[in-house]
């Protein structure tokens, strides 16, 4: 049963994702194509990485990933700093264009934490917050930033 129903809420919070994401790319100014909003959203949860990191995690060329990143700079979504460590090396920043765009739709995420919160007693919602740190840390080696 845990399985069943941890994949029915990981569906529901991809299909609202997709939902917003399609919301994201319809015609208007400064648009995105539902790959660019992909990749902006990739990069956010990356926490600014470099090209290369970018192009490693989605395991694509690095030629793709520039042509992807340039896009996005001329765009006005997304800015290359250079790192205060090594300054031959460039990190993606998103932009504040950026920001604005995603947040003009609501964050399901924490809504539905709220609704947690609200519904379930304290001890309840202390416990599920140590398993999510649990999973998030120790559990998906995968999706280290």
């Amino acid at each position: 049963m845990l399985e069943k129903h941890f994949s029915e809420v990981y569906d529901k919070f991809k299909l609202q994702f997709y939902r917003r994401v399609f919301e994201l790319v319809r015609e208007r100014d400064g648009s995105l194509s539902a790959m660019e909003a992909f990749s902006l959203e990739v990069i956010n949860m990356l926490g600014e990485p470099t090209v290369s990191q970018f192009a490693d995690f989605l395991n694509i060329s690095q030629s793709n990933a520039t042509y992807k990143v340039n896009n996005l700079i001329k765009k006005g979504y997304l800015a290359r700093e250079n790192s205060t460590i090594d300054r031959r090396e460039y990190h993606l920043v998103l932009t504040e264009k950026y920001y604005t765009y995603m947040n003009i739709y609501a964050n399901y995420e924490l809504t539905v934490m709220h609704r947690v919160m609200e519904r379930f007693p304290e001890e309840d919602v202390a416990c599920f917050d140590r398993i999510l740190q649990v999973m998030s840390n120790e559990l998906m080696p995968e999706c280290k930033r």
